[in-house]
């Protein structure tokens, strides 16, 4: 597991730095506006649902019943079944574009409702959701591949994969924006293009495991209507936090221009921890936990959950505070320049300081959700999901009229809600609160079943785990805290300024963190179990 770590997040770490690189390119090229707002908007509804199947619904369905044919089945069924899942899900799925890309103003309406009586950025929105719909599809063919790859312990390749993607929306800011009279339409076609090179990206894997078979249409196999019977309640159940983000997309709608924009960058900044970490730790426990379920090994079951869980908490715990504290350096240094300008700065920072409390919470439930879908229980993620989604709607409401009285007493009594909500900068910062503390619920839920079903015995070691892993944040923290004193508004530095002060904060944060965790005795095999 420790290799399949190493070899996803290095891949992943690739995919998220250019990642990084794709936004500061749409940021310098086309700043925050309308029509990056309708960008963010039309990419983000397929990009939902590439989440939920390249690293949610999809694969947790799939890889358990993929491993249970490939341990006690032979190759050639392992082979039809990938056949019969590539026909049936890519039958499907084109069926769902074809009427996205043809009801695509209705699509619009309903998730920017605050853009209807803005004719050029519905128009917008509606072009670009024609251009990126039809991403889904390949998204989830290069889902199956990747799918069918990590059974076999091949991470590194379908953690390279969203690469392609990257590079395909930087040339898409510099080169062809150039070239078209409408620019943001550049990266809508993008994302058309880079969706069909990534299933061709995977195919000489799949051919060199002898697993490329012409997709045939299946679904009244037995093992294809297992995944969809798996699938269904699981596309809910660990989408949670994608679901918010498109409720988040509807109700930013209704905020001042630019919302949309800064929301989608400071998710880029969670990107980091949660893809390299959070979501690679469960891409490589889940056939791992697979494993042990077919086998009846309780004990092997604990320990490569319990291994799951240190690993992130070392991550993921100096990931927030860093976040947290650095939010302003951080975007001010990647993002200020060109068209994006001090007050996008601000705006930015309040998203990535609000959403970045919920990093541990979100990389824990990328772990936990394995340990039940590899036992195929996929009732108990939903129960926990409907709570968070749930939730997550009722503060929402709360923090956005809690800070608009704040904010803007007087507007509140003066005029229509709505007609405020679009003047008051600053209330999207409610929507990230909302999404943290609604992990953090449906993290919670999920533990306290899973305790419950006595499915994972805890294993010794843990208070000083911790204690360790406290007393090395808090020298960090400090370290960051006397920086941060030091200078305290990055808005006004100049781009080589905020580079080195950055740099300097977070190697020595990092360096810190580092030195003290083995200063109290951490040793790597603490993460190393029999």
């Amino acid at each position: 597991m420790l290799r399949g770590l190493l070899s996803f997040s290095s891949m992943t770490m690739v995919s998220r730095v250019l990642g990084l690189l794709r936004d500061i390119s749409i940021s310098h090229v086309f700043g925050a506006n309308v029509a990056t707002d309708a960008f963010w908007v039309a990419f983000r509804i397929p990009n939902f649902m590439r989440r939920m199947f390249a690293e949610g619904a999809f694969s947790t369905a799939f890889v358990p019943v993929f491993t249970e044919v490939k341990e006690k089945g032979t190759h050639a069924e392992l082979k039809e079944l990938m056949s019969r899942v590539a026909g049936t899900l890519g039958g499907v799925l084109l069926i769902v574009a074809a009427l996205c890309v043809l009801f695509a103003p209705q699509v619009a309406t309903v998730f920017t409702p605050g853009a209807v009586d803005e004719p050029h950025k519905f128009s917008l929105t509606v072009a670009l959701l024609r251009l990126t719909f039809p991403f889904l599809l390949f998204v989830s063919l290069t889902a199956l591949a990747g799918g069918a790859l990590n059974s076999f312990h091949r991470f590194g390749l379908p953690a390279l994969t969203p690469v392609i993607l990257n590079l395909c929306m930087i040339a898409g800011a510099w080169w062809l924006s150039r070239r078209l009279q409408t620019p943001i339409l550049a990266l809508g076609w993008a994302v058309l293009a880079a969706g069909a090179l990534q299933v061709l990206f995977q195919l000489p894997a799949l051919r060199q495991l002898d697993l490329l078979a012409w997709p045939r249409w299946g679904w009244r196999h037995p093992q294809v209507q297992r995944i969809m019977r798996q699938m269904l309640p699981t596309l809910f159940g660990s989408s949670v936090s994608q679901i918010n983000l498109l409720f988040d997309t509807v109700i930013a709608s209704l905020l001042i221009s630019g919302s949309q924009t800064w929301l989608s960058q400071a998710d880029r900044f969670l990107e980091l921890p949660l893809g390299v970490f959070g979501v690679a730790l469960g891409t490589v426990i889940l056939p791992s936990l697979s494993r042990h379920h077919v086998a009846t090994d309780h004990e092997g079951f604990s320990k490569a959950l319990d291994w799951g869980l240190r690993t992130t908490l070392l991550i993921a715990l100096p990931a927030m505070f860093g976040l947290m504290l650095l939010a302003q350096p951080l975007v001010a240094t990647l993002f200020q320049n060109g068209q994006f300008r001090p007050f996008d700065t601000r705006m930015a920072t309040l998203s990535v300081t609000a959403l970045s409390f919920g990093v541990p919470a979100y990389a824990l439930v990328k772990v936990l959700l394995p340990a039940f879908y590899a036992r195929k229980d996929t009732r108990t993620p939903v129960r926990a999901g409907v709570a968070a989604l749930l939730s997550n709607m009722l503060l929402n409401g709360v923090f956005l009229l809690s800070l608009y009285a704040w904010w803007a007493p007087s507007a509140l009594k003066a005029g229509p809600l709505l007609d405020g909500l679009s003047k008051v900068p600053g209330l999207h910062l409610a929507l990230g609160m909302a999404s943290a503390v609604a992990s953090y619920i449906n993290l919670a839920l999920l533990w306290r079943w899973l305790r419950r079903a006595d499915i994972y015995q805890q294993q010794p070691g843990w208070g000083r785990y911790l204690t360790r892993l406290a007393l090395a944040c808090a020298a960090m923290v400090a370290l960051l805290l006397l920086g941060r004193w030091y200078c305290p508004d990055w808005t006004q530095l100049q781009t080589f300024g905020r580079i080195w002060r950055l740099a300097l904060l977070v190697g020595g944060g990092g360096a810190v963190y580092v030195a003290v965790l083995f200063a109290v005795g951490f040793r790597l095999r603490d993460l190393q179990h029999d």
